[in-house]
């Protein structure tokens, strides 16, 4: 089969109007970017809303992945095909942009596989329509107007060794991580510590993805807690006066993109929170368009379940217009045996018990999708490696099976990689039939009025399967000082490895007698949420050994290869 690059620049492209035209968009609602991708424009996202229907919203998560993931947004994509062009039934998409830093580091490109892509896949992984550039330069401004404000006047007498504010890089460059700023003479500055975030990890992205419009964005961005005084008062952006600059930054950024599948699937592209840091969905705008544009929506939670998922299900669904109506379960062959084996080098050859001890995983990420009282189906998606004894094993003898139908779970094997939307079409039947069944009703794993640490312990008790919660002093002593804030009840995000249901990365399948460690946390006011820090998850990834980039080149024409 050829390489995703290749297919996706093998494919004939329907003119950025046509695609809109699918979901009743004119020329007038667009603001193209070439041919074959625009931004949707302020006029007509404002008469959208408007528009008192809602159709069907279907969230995609998976099972725990392996480090090289397991076709999340293959499935999202292949499944919004099928639903689009096998059934007949006006749909969307609705994705994260890919971040840049992963693209040249392990993963490569973002954009989904095979026959199941989203294009112009070569764009999408790398300049897009610029949000990410202008996410990056917002930051970086607003760390330069912060610093600059102590250097000139700081008459609020700010702290500079308590500057909260992370500088940021779309970059995966782990020399950034911790730095030390205006180094030398006076003229540079103010000496003080200062460290790099990844843009996808930055606050601003979070509030990017989560406001509502302008004024929206514009607040959020007021709210963000810049540091402390000297004699601990907190500073927010407002009481300098930058919220303005900043929102201008990203007025534009804020609009919605589309772009199409190869299949001519309308899809909306925005936003890119990581899971395993921040809440790891698109854009609350771009969900909301789709709802009301379309009759089925198809979106993906970063990661398993108890990322991306828990997040989407506690925190994104009370932004939305609607709450989903059906969750797809992703799992492979390949990600249960590695639950089993924890390593990745012999996933292709056939190891059936192996398979069975993995089977733990997708079962503890079933009932825990089960417990937010959302119907969900597990959608198996093959590889050529797995073989027929596998495949069988899963779908017919295994206790897969029998679990899946005691519990109301379907099942079902889907070939989307390789044969496009005629890969699942009983699948895609399954998926809008749970969708339209009218059993979802969600129920959070915590009250909104629970304290931090209860919403934490909910969390890891509950999804996690922790025994309990450790906290360091650290961490006690920014829980005390949330409480005097009067912040201690806003929604928690976890970061987390996305590896293992604990903390511990290293603790495969379904672990149990274990205790989740909080080293930290830390306000996300302009978000409104708290961050809580377990293990070693880094907001500035490096590099690998080998990184993608060393693949990638372009030649004389401009034609770009080895993005994966």
């Amino acid at each position: 089969m050829k390489s995703d690059i290749k297919i996706a620049q093998g494919t004939k492209e329907l003119s950025i109007e046509e695609v809109a035209a699918k979901v009743n968009l004119a020329a007038k609602d667009l603001e193209p970017y070439g041919h074959d991708k625009a931004k949707i424009n302020w006029a007509a996202i404002n008469q959208i809303r408007k528009n008192k229907k809602l159709g069907k919203l279907i969230l995609v998560t998976s099972i725990s992945p392996t480090p090289a993931g397991e076709g999340k947004s293959t499935i999202t994509i292949g499944l919004g095909d099928a639903i689009h062009n096998q059934l007949h039934q006006n749909t969307m998409i609705a994705l994260r942009e890919p971040s840049m830093g992963p693209v040249f580091g392990l993963k490569g490109g973002a954009t989904g596989g095979g026959m199941a892509q989203i294009i112009p896949m070569e764009d999408i992984n790398l300049h897009f329509t610029g949000d990410m550039h202008a996410l990056t330069a917002a930051i970086d401004t607003l760390a330069a107007l912060v610093d600059n404000y102590i250097y000139q006047d700081n008459s609020l007498n700010i702290d500079p060794e308590r500057i909260l504010i992370k500088r940021g890089l779309d970059v995966n460059d782990r020399v950034l991580r911790k730095i030390t700023v205006g180094q030398g003479s006076k003229f540079n500055g103010i000496e003080h510590q200062a460290s790099f975030a990844i843009t996808v990890a930055n606050e601003l992205m979070a509030i990017l993805c989560l406001a509502n419009n302008i004024a929206d964005l514009k607040s959020r961005i007021g709210d963000i807690l810049v540091g402390y005084t000297k004699d601990d008062q907190p500073v927010y952006v407002k009481q300098l006066g930058f919220e303005g600059a900043i929102a201008a930054l990203l007025s534009n950024a804020l609009k919605p993109n589309l772009v199409q599948t190869l299949e001519h699937t309308p899809a909306l592209v925005h936003g890119g929170p990581f899971a395993n840091i921040a809440h790891g969905a698109n854009s609350v705008i771009a969900t909301n368009l789709a709802l009301h544009l379309s009759d089925y929506v198809l979106t993906e939670a970063g990661f398993g379940s108890d990322l991306g998922g828990q997040k989407f299900m506690d925190f994104v669904s009370k932004h939305l217009d609607k709450k989903p109506d059906a969750t797809v379960i992703v799992a492979t062959v390949r990600a249960l045996k590695y639950q089993s084996l924890g390593s990745t080098e012999k996933l292709d050859q056939e190891n059936l018990s192996a398979l069975k001890a993995g089977f733990s995983n997708l079962e503890r990420h079933m009932n825990n999708m089960r417990s937010y009282n959302i119907p969900v189906i597990v959608l198996i998606n093959r590889f050529d490696s797995d073989t027929d004894k596998e495949i069988s094993l899963l779908q017919q003898l295994s206790l897969l099976q029998q679990l899946v139908e005691d519990q109301g779970i379907k099942a079902e094997v889907v070939t989307y990689h390789d044969d496009g939307s005629k890969g699942g079409v009983q699948a895609a039947q399954a998926v809008i039939d749970l969708a339209n069944s009218g059993k979802a009703e969600l129920t959070s794993t915590y009250n909104d009025n629970d304290d931090v640490k209860t919403k934490i312990e909910k969390i890891a008790t509950k999804i996690y399967h922790a025994d309990g919660v450790e906290y360091t002093d650290k961490a006690e002593r920014q829980i005390t000082e949330l409480a005097k804030l009067s912040k201690d009840k806003l929604p928690v995000i976890i970061a987390k490895t996305q590896y293992s249901f604990s903390d511990d990365k290293n603790k495969l399948g379904a672990p149990t007698g274990f205790k989740l460690h909080v080293k930290g946390v830390s306000l996300k006011n302009g978000a409104r949420f708290i961050v809580v820090t377990t293990g070693h998850v880094l907001d500035m990834p490096g590099l690998p050994k080998h990184p993608v980039a060393l693949d990638i080149d372009v030649d004389n024409d401009g034609k770009i290869s080895g993005l994966f």
